[in-house]
């Protein structure tokens, strides 16, 4: 049952993206709109609580209760510049907004931009750590070798984001010269 929920969960979060960007720019409710966007922590909300029912109920820590938490971390983390993103793009293509800032794709200003990305990363990190750690506790004496394994998967794409953000800096991506595509 979890996997459906997971998949559900990351269904229902674009569903209600889309759903409150129509309101907001195609149907010329920006206030509905904004209720509807509102709602997105939600689905987060929804997959916090069957995964912890699903191990409260005896089921196997298995990996998909660390999907879980890695997901609800990103989730958490990521949503609203997600949001942010979509909203910015959506505008300009579909009410006239303005087009999307591009002065963050070269040199130290797309430096600066990963290691601001690399920050939220932390913080999804964190959190997902967190809600495994108390997945552990949560199970006790159970087998949670799955869950301490994702902790070490998380950590790892972790320091992955951080090789990452450190490149940008060090050999920071030059602009293209003009006549080259």
């Amino acid at each position: 049952m979890l996997p459906a929920v997971i998949v559900g969960c990351e269904i229902g979060f674009w569903l209600v993206l889309a759903a409150g960007l129509v309101l907001r720019y195609l149907l010329g409710r920006p206030r509905a709109g904004a209720v509807v966007l509102v709602f997105a922590p939600l689905v987060d909300l929804v997959l916090l609580v069957v995964t912890v029912l699903d191990l409260r109920a005896g089921a196997s820590a298995d990996w998909m209760h660390g999907l879980a938490a890695a997901y609800i971390g990103y989730s958490i983390a990521f949503g609203h510049s997600t949001i942010r993103w979509a909203d910015v793009r959506f505008a300009h293509r579909f009410a006239g907004g303005p087009t999307p800032d591009t002065r963050d794709k070269y040199g130290m200003a797309r430096a600066a931009k990963e290691w601001r990305i690399f920050g939220l990363a932390v913080l999804a990190w964190l959190i997902s750590c967190a809600l495994l750690l108390a997945a552990v506790a949560l199970v006790g004496d159970g087998d949670t070798t799955q869950l301490r394994g994702w902790i070490a998967r998380l950590s790892t794409v972790l320091g992955i984001w951080f090789l990452i953000a450190l490149s940008y800096t060090i050999l920071p991506k030059g602009a293209p010269k003009p006549g080259t595509s």
